[in-house]
């Protein structure tokens, strides 16, 4: 496996700056309080040692020694159970269960759109309309407990908080009668972790 991979001698994470895959990645990281060597690539600038690691060329990709990961939902797996505290997943099996149906509900529906306001190969208004109507729907859930559907940070949170700091940079404004995402979202910046997970081109586009 190449030379430059044996080279790196802890984690490493190849990120793009304004990716939300990418920034969730480093949200799950910071609230490990692990460190990762993140490497920030340009798009169309994918790092030779790479290419024949990550045969797609997606971002983000950790490098473990001598394990290549090229999916964001794996390495936030991955990381959360090579450093187990705190936990990002429940211990229940049918918490789990409910944790992950939600993840793919958050990955189909929203990051889905965040793909077409991110790219502009689709209907921009579509996607917008599926974001905000989504979170208008999931609304008094943010009011139930601190954290989405818990009372300690998930995994969950860590999708959800990157997405929701983007709101502004897709031109989404939720109504008034979603006032606890709002708030939700206020509680989940102010998080050291949040903002030590920010790249400098992330702050600048709230």
């Amino acid at each position: 496996m190449g030379l430059a991979l044996n080279k790196r001698p802890g984690m490493t994470l190849f990120s793009s700056v304004l990716c939300p895959r990418c920034h969730r990645t480093r949200f799950a990281a910071a609230e490990k309080n692990i460190t990762i060597d993140v490497v920030d690539v340009e798009d169309g600038d994918f790092p030779e040692d790479l290419l024949e690691l990550n045969p797609y060329q997606t971002l983000p990709t950790l490098l473990d020694r001598e394990l290549a990961l090229y999916e964001s939902g794996l390495i936030v797996d991955y990381i959360d159970e090579r450093y187990p505290h705190p936990p990002l997943m429940p211990i229940d099996p049918v918490a789990r269960a409910k944790t992950r149906l939600m993840l793919y509900r958050i990955e189909h529906d929203w990051y889905g759109a965040t793909d077409v306001l991110e790219r502009g190969n689709g209907d921009k208004k579509s996607a917008q309309d599926t974001i905000r109507d989504g979170l208008v729907v999931l609304t008094p859930i943010f009011d139930e407990t601190p954290f989405f559907m818990s009372n300690e940070l998930s995994i969950i949170d860590c999708y959800l908080a990157p997405l929701l700091w983007r709101l502004p940079h897709y031109n989404i404004e939720l109504p008034k009668a979603a006032k606890p995402v709002l708030h939700y979202a206020e509680r989940m910046f102010a998080r050291k972790a949040f903002q030590s997970s920010l790249s400098a081109q992330e702050r600048e586009i709230c």
